[in-house]
């Protein structure tokens, strides 16, 4: 904690202020929680030190701004399709790349030195820490406003969201069922690497295993494999009957 307190007060002084700023777009009320939002717990293992309560925050308010900014956008369209555009919208590697160029890996407080970190999606989650603690100081429609002017308009472009396959599972199992082909996810490897769970995904096909991935948890460890695996197999589509 002493370390956390040194880090900020030191750097809060020269870049820290004028670098959230700028990402901001306003002067924080409590820059406490900023500096919160910006501590990942590789340096700050308890739940005050670190910014996982405000990412869990900063998700619930971020899906519910997106939510209704697809309601009122679509006023036609199905719950299906506004669900799986909230999916593309909030997907992990997407709000990962918006962060980092809105300059989050900048100013975010992480250990460069643990190699694990550079698989996950720190910065996207951060993201949503950040989100969580604008909504604490700002209040719900301040939020909502930043997120519009932030993050969905000049970062998130709908045209290409609505054709944009993100569910490469899906896309492996439907091209999977057309070639009369088996296709299974095994879990390789599981182990704990710095206090998080690490998985190791296979996707195999045939009883060959394919592509593998890497994440902590099963879920984004099986899409990253499936992802692999349609760019080896040259999969354009779920309809493709290009063979290996």
């Amino acid at each position: 904690m002493d370390f956390l307190k040194n880090f900020f007060k030191n750097h809060s002084r020269t870049s820290f202020k004028k670098e959230l700023k700028n990402i901001l777009g306003f002067k924080p009320e409590t820059l406490s929680l900023y500096k919160t939002a910006l501590t990942h717990r590789s340096v700050g293992e308890s739940s005050d030190e670190n910014n996982e309560r405000l990412e869990y925050l900063g998700d619930a308010v971020l899906s519910a701004l997106i939510a209704d900014y697809l309601f009122k956008r679509y006023p036609y369209k199905e719950e299906g399709f506004l669900t799986e555009m909230r999916s593309k919208m909030v997907n992990r590697q997407q709000l990962n790349d918006i962060a980092v160029r809105m300059g989050l890996k900048k100013i975010t407080l992480y250990n460069k030195m643990d190699g694990s970190l550079k698989i996950s999606q720190i910065f996207g989650n951060t993201l949503e820490a950040l989100v969580g603690a604008i909504y604490l100081d700002q209040g719900y429609k301040k939020a909502g406003k930043w997120v519009m002017e932030r993050i969905i308009m000049p970062h998130m472009f709908m045209d290409d969201l609505e054709v944009l396959e993100i569910n490469h599972k899906n896309k492996l199992y439907g091209w999977a069922n057309k070639n009369g082909k088996e296709l299974e996810f095994e879990t390789l490897n599981e182990r704990l690497e710095n206090g998080r769970r690490l998985f190791t995904v296979a996707a195999v096909l045939d009883g060959k295993n394919i592509a593998e991935g890497r994440a902590f948890n099963k879920k984004d460890a099986s899409q990253i494999a499936a992802q692999l695996a349609v760019e080896k197999l040259g999969i354009v589509n779920s309809d493709s009957i290009a063979e290996e």
